[in-house]
């Protein structure tokens, strides 16, 4: 069955326009969902809305909407009143600026959409748009009305056709100050960052989709099989919670032992580290009145040795 459009209208480039469908590009059906049911009789549960002042229910015909105005006063506004308001973006994507791609910080990215001509007399401007912002590496920002409400629509090249990707605005993104103000300033040891480069290029990979599932989604699927089948379920182990780290570079060096076998920046960082220690002088002979302290406590300069270690 062929996909259902989201929205139908017009791609538009100053006097350049076509017919285009908007599709969703990505869906949540797969996921499972649940019914509240009625425990003591097993029978699926009907949400309603009930009147707050007689607690009536009201059925869907008498439902409106209503602005505040002022305590308990509302003014109704009707959906067709709402269907009636019509402005460009209602059925025209007008591209109205071409920025660079690396522009757009990621928070502001919200849903993603497919974009393609509609019909046959369309597809000769829609390759015009696609392919010259394919040739000048940047997309194009413009918007368009979804849901009754304008969203601001980033516009890219993807193979034959285009991406449209719905932004958020700039009061829908939260100051990340008010989350970091309180972050202090560091100045982090050189060995320490190279022992962390290490884990990292370990770790370096490239992004695959199909690399990642959902496994709470796999667990409850797991749960429902079980309940099936009659059996118990079956009772997930715990993870390990993260312990306090007393020493980020033992941590650091013993993630890299559990890598296993060095790599070039790993053998890099250890040499470093070997060059840094000092060498540990041989220590004086201790007086007599301090002798039994002295064995006590090794020389600072041997604990130096030691840690670098």
């Amino acid at each position: 069955m062929a996909p259902r459009a989201t929205w139908k209208g017009y791609l538009k480039l100053s006097l350049v326009s076509c017919a285009v469908n908007v599709y969703p590009a990505s869906s949540s059906s797969s996921r499972v969902s649940f019914n509240t049911i009625n425990r003591k009789t097993g029978n699926r549960v009907k949400r309603q809305f009930v009147d707050a002042e007689t607690g009536e229910v009201v059925e869907n015909e008498d439902q409106a909407k209503g602005y505040p105005v002022a305590k308990d006063s509302y003014l109704l506004i009707d959906d067709e009143e709402l269907d009636k308001i019509q402005i460009e973006s209602t059925h025209t994507i007008d591209i109205e600026k071409f920025v660079p791609r690396s522009e757009i910080d990621p928070r502001y990215l919200e849903a993603p959409y497919y974009i393609a001509p509609s019909e046959r007399v369309a597809e000769e401007a829609f390759a015009i748009i696609r392919d010259a912002m394919r040739d000048e590496k940047v997309v194009g920002l413009g918007r368009v009305v979804m849901a009754r409400r304008e969203r601001i629509m980033m516009l890219e090249p993807m193979g034959k056709g285009l991406v449209g990707t719905a932004l958020r605005y700039g009061s829908e993104v939260r100051n990340e100050d008010t989350y970091f103000e309180d972050i202090p300033d560091m100045k982090l040891p050189e060995e320490m960052k190279d022992l962390a480069h290490v884990i990292i290029e370990r770790k370096a990979g490239h992004f695959r989709p199909e690399d990642f599932n959902d496994r709470y989604e796999d667990a409850v699927v797991e749960l429902i099989r079980a309940k099936q089948a009659g059996m118990p379920a079956k009772a997930p182990e715990q993870p390990s919670r993260p312990s306090n780290v007393v020493s980020i570079m033992d941590a650091l060096r013993k993630s890299i032992a559990a890598e296993g076998g060095a790599t070039p920046a790993a053998r890099k960082a250890s040499a470093k580290a070997a060059e840094e220690a000092p060498a540990a002088p041989k220590p004086k002979a201790p007086s007599k009145s301090k002798g039994e302290a002295a064995k006590a406590a090794p020389a600072p300069a041997a604990q130096k040795a030691r840690k670098a270690k």
